[in-house]
C-alpha cells in the first residue's frame, strides 16, 4: 500500500473513532488522495480496480436500464460541487427559480461493489411548482451551513464531457426527486411501478436512492436522504424502446404553464423549443426535424383532433395511435387518482410522434409526474370521482371518451387493475409492496435538511381527502376499487 492509501486508511479510523457515522458513510466522501492512476472516471475501485464497467465495457441499452435501474438496490449517489459553480446554481436560481442552467459537478455512482466515479458531469434544478432553492436564505454559499432544503435535481454525466467515460452502462442523465407531499414515500415509485405491471412499457423506469451533496470548502457532505431516482425522456429514451417502431421523430413535453394549458384544443398555443430559458406550454425536447415541421406536425394533430366528427375521429385516432395500449395508459393514470393530468388539468404528460411526416406517424402518450397520486388531491375526490367524468378540460380523452367501443376498453382495464386476482392494485397486493418498499428505506429516510424526516401514513398536508395507503380506515386502494367496481 502506498503513503496515499495509508494516510486515507488511517483517516478512515480517526474519523470512525471520533463521530457516530459508519466507515461506509466516512468512505463516501473522504477525497481521493494521491495520483490519476488510482481512480479515473467510470473506473470501478470495487473488485476489479482498473475496470471500466461504465465506459469501455459494451451495454445494450436494456442492460443499461436493468442496471441503473435496479429496483432491488438502492444507489448511493454523492453529488460534489465547486465552490464557485454552486454559487452560480444559487444565483441563476435567485434571478430565475425556473433556470434549466447546468453548473458542473462531479458525481460518485456506488451500486454495491461497483463504483463509478465521473468528473465534469452537469447538475441542474428540476421542478415546475415545487423547484425550491436547494440552500437557504440568498447570495452565495455559507459555508457549513446548516439551512438545506429538499429540492428536485437533475444530472447529465455527459453535459460538459461527450466520451463513453461519462456515461453509467450507456445512461447519461438521471432525475433525482425528493418525496415532495408524500410522507408515505411511495406515490411515484407506486405509480411507474404499477404502468409497467399493467404493460404501459412507455412509463420511465424508476427506484430508490440515497443522495448526498458536498460543496468545496464544506468539512463534509450534506445528507439529502432518500430520493426516487427516475428515467427521463429524451432521445435516448426514445432509442432505447425500439417498440416505438422509429427513433427518428418528435417529442414533446406537455404542460400547463403560465402561458395555458396542455389541453390539445387550439393549434394557436404556446409552442416552443427547449432553450433553456422560456417555458413552453408545448415544448419540443427532442427531434432529428426542423421546429417549424415539428410545430405543424403537432398543429395539424390538434385540429384534426378538435375538427374531426365522431365516426371520422375512430377512424383517423385507430389509424394514428395505438388504441389498446392509449386506454391502458389512461386507465392506470385514473386508477391512481392522477387528477393533475390532461384530461383534468391539461397538464403532465409527453406526445412523441415516431416520425416527422405530416401525417404519416405513430402517436404516443406518455406518462409523467405522478408525485399527487393514491389520495392526495386539492380538486374532486381522487377515489370516488366517477372514472368515466375525470375532467372537461383534456380533450384527447374527452373524445376518445365518447367512442362506445374506445369506452369498452378503458373500463375493461380499469376493472383489470382492481380486480384482486390479478394483483395490480386491490388491496392486498397493493399494500404488500408498499411495506416491503418502506421497509428497504426506512432506516435511510432521516436527513440533514430535517425535512420529511419519517415515514407516514399519510397524504399531502395540502390535499383535502386525508386518504391512507396501508390503514384500511379510509384507505385509498378500497375506494377506488369500489368506485371502478360500481361503473
Amino acid at each position: 500500500m502506498n503513503t496515499s492509501n495509508l494516510f486515507k486508511s488511517a483517516l478512515t479510523l480517526l474519523l470512525c473513532a471520533s463521530v457516530a457515522v459508519s466507515c461506509d458513510d466516512i468512505n463516501s466522501w473522504i477525497p481521493s488522495f494521491g495520483n490519476e492512476e488510482e481512480q479515473k472516471p467510470g473506473e470501478n475501485p470495487g473488485e476489479n480496480p482498473g475496470e471500466n464497467p461504465g465506459g469501455d465495457k459494451p451495454s445494450t441499452p436494456s442492460e443499461g436500464l436493468s442496471y441503473v435501474w435496479d429496483f432491488d438496490a438502492i444507489p448511493e449517489i454523492t453529488i460534489d460541487v465547486p465552490l464557485e459553480e454552486w454559487n452560480t446554481l444559487l444565483s441563476k436560481y435567485d434571478a430565475d427559480h425556473k433556470t434549466k442552467e447546468y453548473v458542473k459537478c462531479n458525481v460518485t455512482y456506488k451500486k454495491g461493489k461497483d463504483v463509478f466515479y465521473i468528473e465534469n458531469a452537469g447538475l441542474r434544478l428540476r421542478g415546475n411548482t415545487s423547484r425550491r432553492r436547494p440552500e437557504g436564505g440568498s447570495g452565495n454559499h455559507v459555508v457549513d451551513t446548516k439551512d438545506w432544503h429538499h429540492c428536485h435535481f437533475g444530472l447529465n454525466l455527459r453535459k460538459f464531457v461527450k466520451d463513453d467515460k461519462h456515461q453509467i452502462h450507456g445512461i447519461r442523465k438521471m432525475n433525482l426527486k425528493w418525496f415532495n407531499n408524500d410522507p408515505a414515500y411511495i406515490r411515484e415509485v407506486f405509480s411507474f411501478d404499477l404502468f409497467r405491471r399493467a404493460g404501459v412499457w412507455t412509463a420511465s423506469q424508476i427506484c430508490y436512492a440515497r443522495l448526498w451533496l458536498h460543496v468545496e470548502g464544506d468539512k463534509e457532505p450534506v445528507y439529502y436522504g432518500v430520493y426516487s431516482m427516475i428515467e427521463p425522456y429524451d432521445n435516448k429514451y426514445v432509442e432505447r424502446k425500439p417498440e416505438f417502431g422509429g427513433a427518428g421523430g418528435n417529442l414533446w413535453k406537455c404542460t400547463y404553464t403560465s402561458n395555458g394549458p396542455a389541453d390539445l384544443r387550439s393549434a394557436d398555443a404556446n409552442f416552443g423549443m427547449d432553450d433553456n430559458v422560456h417555458e413552453y406550454t408545448y415544448e419540443l425536447k427532442e427531434t432529428e426535424d426542423s421546429f417549424s415541421n415539428a410545430k405543424a406536425q403537432l398543429q395539424d394533430f390538434i385540429r384534426k383532433l378538435n375538427g374531426k366528427s365522431d365516426d371520422s375521429f375512430k377512424e383517423w385516432f385507430t389509424q394514428i395511435c395505438d388504441v389498446e395500449l392509449f386506454l391502458k395508459t389512461y386507465a392506470v393514470n385514473v386508477a391512481l387518482g392522477m387528477w393533475d393530468d390532461h384530461w383534468n388539468n391539461g397538464n403532465n404528460y409527453y406526445l412523441y410522434f415516431n416520425s416527422t411526416d405530416l401525417e404519416n406517424y405513430k402517436m404516443y402518450f406518455i406518462p409523467y409526474d405522478y408525485d399527487n397520486t393514491l389520495g392526495t388531491s386539492n380538486t374532486y375526490d381522487p377515489a370516488k370521482q366517477n372514472p368515466l367524468d375525470w375532467g372537461t378540460m383534456g380533450k384527447l380523452m374527452r373524445r376518445v371518451i365518447k367512442i362506445p367501443e374506445f369506452k369498452e376498453i378503458y373500463v375493461r382495464e380499469l376493472k383489470r387493475l382492481v380486480d384482486p386476482a390479478n394483483g395490480l392494485m386491490d388491496y392486498d397486493s397493493a399494500v404488500a409492496r408498499i411495506l416491503e418498499w418502506q421497509g428497504r428505506i426506512q432506516d435511510y429516510v432521516s436527513n440533514d435538511t430535517g425535512e420529511d424526516m419519517s415515514i407516514r401514513d399519510e397524504d399531502a398536508s395540502w390535499s383535502g381527502y386525508d386518504y391512507h395507503v396501508i390503514d384500511k380506515n379510509k384507505n385509498f386502494f378500497i375506494e377506488k376499487a369500489n368506485a371502478i367496481n360500481n361503473i
